[in-house]
C-alpha cells in the first residue's frame, strides 16, 4: 500500500491576508501533484483557512492517520508549523514530519537543533525533492543521496547539496482537485471563487530586505504563455474560478512573453479577474500597452514603493528613484485599475518626523490602497546585519509585517506601532474624501474594501482604540 501524505498549513493568523480573502496554499498543491504522480496518496488540510486550533488538528491527524505530514512555513508561521509536527508525533511517533518553504529552507539548522519533532526539511523548490525524500526515508544512507534536504545525521543537523532548479515549469501541475473550492473566495468580490496561480518562479532584483530573491537565488523561470492560459481556462471550467491572484514576484519580467499572455487572455476571452504584483520598472516600461492589461482582465496591481526616502530605497537596493514610483501609480490609476502599494516604516535611524513625511507623501502618491508595514528582520536577509542590534523580540510569530520588532533609536516600539496605525487612518480618511471622483466600479470596490478592513483585519480593534469615526462615516455616505 502506498504511503499516505497529509499536506498541512499551520494554524497561524495575523489579520492581514484574511481581510482580503482566503488563499489556497499553492506550494503545497505543487508538491501534492508531484507526490501523487509518484504513486502516493495525498490529501490537503488547510488548517489556517479553516481556522482550526491544535486540538482540531490533532483530531484530524487521528482521523486521517497519515504516514507523512508536510507542513509549509514562512517565518511568522514556523513556530505553529513545528507545533503541528509535535502533535503529529504525539499521535503517531512513526509519522514522518517534514517542513518546507522559505524559513525552513534557510533556518534548517536552528529548527533541527531545537525541535526533535521535525524529522526533515525540504529546502527551496520542493516537487522532486519531496518525492525522493519519501522514497528514501528512513534509510539514512539513501537520504544522503537526496539533494535539497536537511535531517539529523548522527544526532546533528545535516544538509545535503542543493538541487538545481527545474527548467521545465510546464511539467509541474498542482493537484487542483484536492482543493475544497467553496472555502476560497475574494472578499472584495462577493460570491467569487479564488485561485492562487503561478506563471513564473523567481526574482532577479536585489532588494536587501526580501526573502524571495534569496529563495530563488536571483533566478527567474517562466511557464509558457500557452500553458499558463490553459491552466486558467481549466480552473474556470472545472472549478468555477473567476478571480486569480498571481503568486509571481515579477510575472511581467519578459515583455515579449507577457504580451503573448495578455493577447491570449484577451483573444480567448478567459474572463477571470486577475490580481498581480509587479515592479515599478515594468509598469513604466509597459506604458504603451497598459490598455491591454485591462482588456486581459487585470483589475488590481500591487507595486512596492516601500519608502519615500531615496536613501532608504538605496539601502533596500530597490534600484528605483522615488519619482518613478509615483509615475507608476499614476499610470495604473489612469487605466482604471486598482493600485496598491506599501510603505515600510521603523528602520533604526527613522524619526517620528520622517514617518510623518511618509504618511503625508502616501497621499501625494495617491494609490487606491496603501499599507504601512513594520520593517521585519528576516534572519536570512541581507538587511539583517544592519538592524539586528535593534531587534526587541525573537518570537517569530511577530515577524508578520504588522507587529514592530525593531526599535528605532529615537522612538519606542509603542510609538512605532501608533505611527503605523496613524498612517492607515490618515491615508484612508483622505482616500474616502475622493470617493465621489472615482469611477462607479472603483467606488464600490473601495466601500467594500473599507468594510473588510474594519471587520476582518488586524486594524479592526486598533481603529476602535483610536476612536476615529471618519472612515466609517465616509463608507456609508
Amino acid at each position: 500500500m502506498s504511503k499516505r501524505v497529509l499536506l498541512v498549513t499551520p494554524p497561524y493568523h495575523s489579520g492581514v491576508v484574511e481581510s482580503a480573502g482566503t488563499w489556497l496554499p499553492l506550494g503545497l498543491l505543487y508538491v501534492g501533484g508531484a507526490l501523487r504522480r509518484a504513486g502516493y496518496g495525498v490529501e490537503l488540510y488547510d488548517a489556517m483557512t479553516k481556522f482550526h486550533n491544535l486540538e482540531q488538528i490533532r483530531e484530524t491527524l487521528r482521523d486521517r492517520r497519515p504516514d507523512a505530514v508536510f507542513v509549509s512555513c514562512i517565518t511568522a508561521t514556523v513556530l505553529d508549523g513545528i507545533e503541528v509536527c509535535r502533535v503529529a508525533k504525539e499521535e503517531n511517533p512513526a509519522v514522518l514530519t517534514v517542513l518546507g518553504n522559505t524559513h525552513p529552507s534557510f533556518m534548517w539548522e536552528e529548527i533541527l537543533t531545537g525541535s526533535a519533532c521535525v524529522d526533515a526539511i525540504v529546502r527551496f523548490e520542493g516537487e522532486e525533492t519531496a518525492v525522493e525524500l519519501l522514497a528514501a526515508w528512513p534509510k539514512h544512507e539513501q537520504l544522503r543521496k537526496v539533494r535539497g534536504i536537511a535531517f539529523r545525521r548522527d544526532g546533528k543537523p545535516y544538509a545535503t547539496p542543493l538541487r538545481v532548479f527545474a527548467r521545465d515549469l510546464d511539467g509541474f501541475e498542482p493537484a487542483w482537485d484536492l482543493v475544497p473550492w467553496s472555502e476560497y473566495s475574494y472578499r472584495a468580490q462577493p460570491g467569487s471563487t479564488l485561485a492562487v496561480v503561478s506563471s513564473s518562479r523567481g526574482c532577479r532584483q536585489h532588494c536587501s530586505f526580501c526573502s524571495q530573491r534569496l529563495f530563488w537565488s536571483e533566478s527567474w523561470r517562466a511557464v509558457s504563455p500557452e500553458c499558463f492560459v490553459r491552466q486558467l481556462e481549466g480552473l474556470r471550467d472545472r472549478f468555477g474560478v473567476d478571480v486569480v491572484m498571481l503568486a509571481d514576484e515579477i510575472p511581467s519580467l519578459d515583455r515579449a512573453r507577457w504580451e503573448r499572455i495578455l493577447d491570449l487572455l484577451t483573444t480567448r476571452s478567459v474572463g477571470v479577474n486577475i490580481l498581480l504584483e509587479t515592479r515599478v520598472d515594468d509598469i513604466l516600461r509597459d506604458e504603451d500597452i497598459l490598455p491591454r492589461y485591462r482588456q486581459a482582465g487585470i483589475e488590481h496591481i500591487y507595486v512596492g514603493v516601500e519608502s519615500v526616502n531615496q536613501a532608504t530605497l538605496d539601502l533596500f537596493k530597490k534600484d528605483l528613484k522615488i519619482e518613478q514610483s509615483k509615475r507608476a501609480i499614476e499610470l495604473i490609476n489612469s487605466h482604471d485599475i486598482i493600485s496598491e502599494t506599501s510603505f515600510v516604516m521603523g528602520m533604526p535611524d527613522e524619526t517620528p518626523e520622517e514617518m510623518e513625511r511618509t504618511i503625508e507623501l502616501s497621499k501625494y502618491y495617491d494609490p487606491d490602497m496603501a499599507f504601512f508595514l513594520a520593517i521585519t528582520p528576516w534572519p536570512y536577509a541581507d538587511l539583517y546585519p544592519n538592524v539586528k542590534d535593534h531587534i526587541v523580540t525573537y518570537d517569530y510569530r511577530n515577524y508578520n509585517l504588522v507587529e514592530p520588532v525593531i526599535k528605532p533609536r529615537a522612538m519606542t516600539i509603542d510609538e512605532v506601532r501608533a505611527m503605523l496605525f496613524r498612517g492607515f487612518k490618515d491615508f484612508y480618511t483622505h482616500k474616502m474624501q475622493q470617493m465621489r471622483t472615482m469611477p462607479p466600479w472603483k467606488r464600490e470596490f473601495m466601500k467594500r474594501l473599507m468594510h473588510l478592513l474594519l471587520e476582518h483585519s488586524y486594524l479592526r480593534d486598533q481603529m476602535k482604540e483610536i476612536g476615529h469615526p471618519a472612515i466609517s462615516d465616509q463608507i456609508v455616505a
